[in-house]
């Protein structure tokens, strides 16, 4: 059975830290969001069942193409699973899909933080697919979850967080399905708009 999250988008996420493994100095670390909200940063956390498993290692691979774009984008991301920072140094130093990771990878082996997003299956004791993107404000503004079997698409989280980075500073707009990058055409909610969402779109 699967925890009920007791964070809701649009809710301020509390204050966690855990410790991390770091490829890119090849030593250990810790990740606090307290830090991350003051310095200004937008945090991603990528949670998956477990290390040496076979999905997984396909994900960290294309999170790997797309680390440096959203780290360019102002956020930082982190995978987290129930297994230990040393697990997590050995599966990147064993697994070829890893070679190009870079960004930390963050352990949760009590399974706190997973049971924060509701994605902790306590029958298993590992988390399910759940992708989360916290703004400097430290509120949730997306959250997707998958089951076991089936990978995310990487550049769509790419694509997520750019456009709730974008659309935080316009209120006043909204992002349509298939919005890229800022520049392409957004939805400024108001009476005239109702009904005539495909005159706005395609005029």
């Amino acid at each position: 059975m699967t925890e009920v999250t007791t964070t809701q988008v649009g809710h301020v996420v509390p204050d966690f830290e855990m410790e991390t493994y770091l490829p890119s100095k090849k030593d250990f670390g810790k990740f606090s969001l307290a830090e991350a909200k003051k310095a200004g940063k937008w945090t991603v956390l990528v949670f998956y069942p477990a290390d040496f498993t076979f999905v997984c290692a396909t994900e960290f691979q294309a999170l790997a193409e797309q680390y440096a774009t959203l780290q360019k984008l102002g956020a930082e991301v982190l995978t987290v699973s129930t297994d230990t920072k040393f697990v997590h140094l050995a599966w990147q130093r064993h697994e070829g899909e890893l070679a190009n990771v870079t960004y930390p990878m963050a352990a949760d082996p009590t399974g706190k933080v997973s049971k924060m997003f509701g994605v902790y299956m306590a029958d298993a004791g590992v988390s399910l697919r759940g992708t989360f993107i916290i703004g400097p404000d430290g509120k949730l503004h997306g959250s997707e979850i998958n089951f076991l079997n089936v990978g995310r698409n990487m550049e769509e989280l790419t694509r997520k967080v750019q456009a709730f980075m974008h659309f935080s500073k316009l209120p006043e707009e909204a992002c349509p399905a298939n919005w890229k990058k800022p520049g392409d055409k957004s939805l400024k909610p108001n009476a005239a708009l109702v009904g005539n969402v495909h005159q706005a779109m395609n005029g």
